[in-house]
């Protein structure tokens, strides 16, 4: 049965953060994930999950400006510096966590980029992507890069599942893995019964994200037949969690029949 985690930066913004783990614990969920846990004492957020009996799956490392627009700054030439030093400090929340994924965000790149300007940005984002492998491996932590479609966010670099799985190879870390959000996907290229049977069994997929498309509702609002993609999970021996990347419709709690109705059909 596949596990699903709460993504608390989309789901439950009826509450304050801090009081979002409450409300995820008390709805059934045992694990979370969120964007940025940077804001908070690492101390205040693990005392969150022990209270609440909740795992931390996921959160993503420093991205750059965020409120200025940048989406990551893995792939872009001259931030090496602070690359590295954003891989850190996620890596010491990681640890205060007992988290054992990161996900590195690769960037925004210009529009009229040259050829020779994304081949740039390629070999920024492989080295850097290397010297934060090999850094998380210290700590028994896994990094993740996630393909992301370029409606959301116009010009990010990563945006198809065999760019993601050609750059992990290159690499060539094993604690290097993709993150497949089936909602991006299905945006990008569709195909996503093929892609799972396809790509899970190579162990190079982390984790999984869902959201309905095209909106990013409940993920069994839209196109998408979930009954089917769990089930597809399921039988592909998927043992990761799945997260919850969704904007609720009217009320997080009141939006989770789709989860009970699943473990209901399927128990």
């Amino acid at each position: 049965m596949p596990r699903f985690a709460a993504n608390l930066s989309m789901m439950y913004t009826e509450h304050d953060f801090l009081d979002r783990f409450a409300a995820a614990s008390a709805d059934g969920f045992e694990a979370v994930e969120y964007l940025f846990p940077y804001d908070y004492e690492a101390d205040e957020l693990r005392r969150r999950l022990d209270d609440h009996g909740l795992r931390q799956v996921l959160f993503n490392a420093p991205p750059g400006a965020w409120d200025s627009g940048e989406r990551g700054i893995a792939s872009l030439p001259g931030r090496e510096a602070e690359v590295r030093s954003g891989i850190d400090r996620a890596l010491e929340y990681a640890a205060a966590l007992d988290c054992g994924q990161v996900h590195v965000m690769a960037g925004v790149v210009p529009a009229d980029a040259t050829p020779t300007q994304l081949a740039a940005h390629r070999d920024t984002y492989l080295a850097n992507l290397a010297w934060a492998a090999a850094r998380a491996a210290t700590v028994g932590v896994d990094l993740l890069i996630e393909p992301i479609n370029g409606r959301d966010m116009p010009g990010y670099f990563l945006r198809r599942q065999a760019e993601a799985h050609s750059v992990v190879q290159e690499v060539g870390a094993p604690n290097l893995k993709v993150q497949l959000d089936l909602y991006h996907c299905q945006i990008v290229e569709g195909d996503l019964t093929t892609t799972l049977r396809r790509d899970l069994p190579t162990g190079r997929v982390g984790h999984l994200q869902i959201a309905g498309v095209p909106d990013r509702h409940e993920p069994d609002r839209g196109e998408l037949d979930i009954r089917h993609l769990f089930d597809v999970v399921d039988e592909l021996g998927f043992d990761g969690w799945i997260g919850c990347e969704y904007r609720p419709r009217a009320g997080t709690s009141e939006g989770l029949g789709w989860i009970a109705n699943y473990r209901g059909e399927n128990a």
